[in-house]
């Protein structure tokens, strides 16, 4: 861990759910705690939406984040223990997790740039078919995908929305990003795509406001775009902090092997 010997200095983040809150209110009172901004860890205590919570919150300080499950899933985070934390930190393995750069224009020709730990999502908003022009790197792949939507993950969100969409499940060290359709319509057997983390993938709304679209960048939602631009965020490292016999990358591997 990228800490000195000392005691590391903690901060604790929880969920609005009672449990999470009793448990943040006695760590907090067993290990002391400080401001997130002055933290060496932070602990995250509730479920996988409040760990991409605390990871978007972190995106300028990049301060090793270590979460305990008080949610359902619980993909992200390890086991709840009130007990031997400082110890665990010591143990916890380092696992890095770069982000997706969404920029999506509007219909009015307006820009928003939002980060996605786990995927951006095109979705339609209206009873029809959404139609979009996929190009990867400048060049077009797909003239037009009539679909329910689309979208790019990361590996460590290969496991989320994008395995619900039928898409690949993808090791974290495999360098790759999932392109995945949501309910492809034309062309009827495209499945997706893998690419190179590197890419650059564009995807521009056909006819945006009689077939109007939204992007998500995880839970961030712009509405009515006309175009989304993908990349990797290499300028943004997350660090997550896993107990040994959680280790993520383990977790990934195992979904790949799951009944």
């Amino acid at each position: 861990m990228a800490v000195s010997s000392r005691t590391p200095l903690l901060a604790f983040v929880s969920a609005t759910t009672p449990t999470a809150r009793a448990a943040r209110a006695s760590l907090e009172k067993r290990y002391g705690a400080v401001k997130p901004a002055d933290a060496d860890i932070i602990v995250a205590l509730g479920g996988d939406g409040l760990m991409l919570q605390a990871l978007h919150r972190n995106i300028k300080r990049q301060t090793p984040i270590y979460g305990m499950n008080l949610g359902t899933v619980g993909f992200l985070l390890n086991t709840y223990k009130e007990t031997g934390l400082l110890q665990r930190l010591k143990r916890a393995r380092q696992v890095t997790l770069t982000p997706l750069r969404m920029i999506a224009v509007n219909t009015r020709g307006k820009r928003h740039e939002v980060m996605a730990i786990n995927e951006v999502s095109l979705l339609r908003s209206s009873r029809q078919t959404a139609r979009i022009a996929v190009a990867v790197d400048g060049k077009k792949r797909l003239a037009e995908l009539s679909c329910d939507g689309a979208l790019v993950a990361t590996p460590a969100g290969s496991t989320a929305y994008n395995l619900s969409a039928h898409g690949p499940i993808l090791p974290l060290g495999a360098g790759l990003l999932a392109l995945t359709p949501i309910n492809a319509f034309r062309p009827r057997r495209w499945r997706g795509a893998l690419l190179p983390r590197a890419s650059k993938v564009e995807l521009t709304i056909l006819d945006p406001h009689k077939r109007p679209v939204a992007a998500a960048a995880d839970s961030v939602e712009i509405p009515n775009v006309a175009k989304v631009t993908v990349t990797e965020a290499t300028d943004i490292e997350l660090t997550l902090l896993f107990d040994p016999e959680h280790d993520l990358e383990e977790r990934i591997l195992k979904e790949q092997f799951a009944p």
